[in-house]
């Protein structure tokens, strides 16, 4: 979700404004430090122009492959 949020250059306080979740929520939620339920999973994948699924998918970062070079 945060690489979504970056993406779109989307701040947290504008989800917070655009969702109307807590700041607090919406940084716990990237953090993966709570589950959330379905309807603010589809608030917030309206509110970020994504199809629900992309919320799912791992971050880019966490699927590139350490080649140590």
């Amino acid at each position: 979700m945060r690489e979504l949020r970056k993406a779109k250059n989307i701040t947290q306080e504008e989800l917070v404004r655009l969702t109307g979740f807590e700041l607090r929520q919406v940084g716990r939620i990237e953090r993966g430090e709570v589950s959330t339920n379905l309807s603010h999973v589809f608030k917030i994948a309206e509110c970020l122009g994504v199809p629900v699924h992309e919320l799912f998918l791992p971050p880019a970062s966490s699927t590139k492959k350490n080649t140590g070079a």
